[in-house]
Order: structure tokens, then sequence, then C-alpha cells
């Protein structure tokens, strides 16, 4: 069997903005991919010409999808959580969901956001990092819902961070990076999946000298792996899996 990633997010437009370096390196090397998304976005400050947030969620939702095709992505989902209101979830219930889906597609790494929320510190995003992070861990747990499916130990789970801050939020205490990934092979497509959520436009466009200037990477923090390691710095997710 092949490696396979799976990613968790929180909103549409998460899985280029964040994670598509990630996301279109693994595909262009074959490891079979899984995104989770929680909400479908209706909360989002920039609504495209939606005229209520129903609209707002069907448009982003579309986004989505062509998004993740844009990057090679194998398997996506959007869930039916309320955006905005991630912190107020049960979150035993929401980890189990995620348990769930990791048991089901057995994923060798997962990535997520950080506890930080990302460097805009959303709280969306920091839920998703807590729900992902339990799930991470209690997957491989036979006690931890036993009729969820068979046990499955990732064997890896990163966050997502950066080497800077967005200067007009309040700046995130993000993790040190353990993997630099270069993705200027894949940076095209990353920003073309992003230009795919049309509704986001406005955002594209405030955020487009940052990609321009810091575009050719991605920075991820190992959180938790299956065997004990030194952390060091490395260029590959998948460095030393078979």
């Amino acid at each position: 069997m092949g490696l396979k990633l799976m990613c968790v997010t929180a909103h549409p437009d998460d899985e280029c903005y964040a994670f598509g370096g990630a996301l279109a390196l693994a595909a262009d090397r074959g490891v079979e991919t899984y995104v989770v998304c929680l909400t479908d976005g209706q909360a989002a400050t920039n609504r495209g010409d939606a005229a209520d947030g129903e609209a707002l969620g069907s448009m982003r939702r579309e986004e989505f999808r062509v998004s993740c095709e844009v990057l090679g992505v194998t398997h996506y989902e959007l869930m039916n959580y309320q955006d905005a209101q991630l912190e107020f979830v049960d979150l035993s219930r929401a980890s189990e969901e995620l348990v769930v889906r990791m048991r089901r597609f057995k994923p060798d790494v997962v990535i997520t956001f950080g506890g930080d929320g990302g460097q805009n510190t959303h709280p969306d995003h920091m839920i998703a990092s807590m729900v992902t992070t339990a799930a991470f861990h209690w997957s491989g747990q036979p006690k931890r819902y036993p009729g969820a499916g068979d046990p499955h130990k990732v064997q890896r789970l990163y966050y997502v961070t950066a080497n800077f801050v967005m200067r007009d939020r309040q700046p995130a205490m993000m993790m040190p990076w353990s993997v630099a990934l270069d993705i200027r092979s894949v940076r095209e497509r990353k920003n073309e999946a992003f230009r795919r959520h049309v509704s986001q436009a406005p955002l594209m466009e405030k955020t487009k000298e940052i990609f321009e200037r810091y575009g050719a990477e991605e920075f991820y923090a190992l959180a938790a792996a299956t065997e004990p390691q030194v952390c060091r710095l490395q260029t590959d997710l998948f460095e030393g899996l078979s």
C-alpha cells in the first residue's frame, strides 16, 4: 500500500491557503490524500454575491470542491459544523467523527492547524487543531470509541506554522518548524486553487504581497510521532516512512 496524507481544516480555502503546497506535492508523488473541512464558511467576512448565509455556504462548498481538484486531492469532504461556532461543539463527539475517518482512511501522516489558530489566530482553527489532535491519539487506542472501526495508529501529526506574522493581526505564538517544504514546483497550482475561491477574492488581494514574498515554502511542526525521536529539521513530511 502507498502512503496516505490526511488534512483537517476549518473552512473552505484553508486547504489551499494553509496546506496547498503539501497537498499538491503529495499528489505529485502518488500519495493518496484526504481533506476534511469542518464547516462550509457561511460566516465569512467576504461573501461574494451571496444573498444569505445558506447561499454563501453553497457557493463555498463548490469552491472547495474545485480547489481540491486543482490540488490533486484524492478524497475531500465538507462536514456540517457551523462556521464561527466551533468553540461550542461537543469536543468528544467531534473527535469521534474524525476517529471514524482516520480509522477508515488509515493515513500515515495527518496535518492540521496548531493550537495558535494559525496566522489569523482564528478560534475555529484552534478547535480544528484540538479535535484533530485528540483523534490522532485516540484513533490507535482500542478503548476509545470501540464502535468507530478498527484502531489505526497514525505515524505522525504535524501542525502548520510559518516564518512570518500578519501585520494587521494580533501576532500568533506559532510553533517552531521541524519541516520546511520547498513548494516552488507547485506554487502556481496552490495559487490557482486559491483563485477558485471566487467569493474570497478580497482576501486574495489583501494577502497577495505576503504570498509573493513568502510563498516558496510551507512550514510544519512535528507535534507527535509513533517513535521517540530528536526533533530535527527535515524537508519532507514522509521522510523515513515507506
